[in-house]
């Protein structure tokens, strides 16, 4: 079974830049679509993206385009979610999330059936 281990979230200044890493194990990569979500207390996990065992990319958050990108390393297992220009809106624990086959045009998390158990990522004004 897929298990996935966030890592990178961190205490940052406002207009910094951070790189989150999502290491998978226990299946092959290749065969899942994996997303990042963020969540706010108080409101629901919001998908920002998903990339496919083919690279492809599902953009799900149009506020962050530009600032936020996702690339993957299949041989390192590796997902990883980049922004740049950090506001302190980007303040969240921020989660990777995976499905069998290809992403969801959606973004919501009941598509996804393998979650991390998340990090946090504080942006300071």
């Amino acid at each position: 079974q897929l298990q996935l281990v966030e890592s990178g979230g961190a205490l940052v200044q406002s207009g910094g830049s951070l790189r989150l890493s999502c290491l998978a194990s226990g299946d092959t990569l290749g065969f899942y679509g994996v997303a990042w979500f963020r969540q706010v207390p108080g409101k629901e996990r919001e998908g920002i993206f998903c990339i496919g065992g083919n690279g492809y990319r599902w953009d799900y958050l149009d506020s962050v385009k530009g600032r936020l990108t996702i690339t993957r390393d299949g041989a390192k297992k590796m997902v990883y979610l980049d922004i740049n220009n950090l506001k302190p809106e980007d303040t969240a624990v921020y989660y990777c999330a995976a499905l069998l086959g290809l992403c969801p045009t959606d973004g919501e998390e009941k598509n996804f059936n393998f979650w991390g158990r998340g990090t946090q990522v504080t942006v300071a004004s």
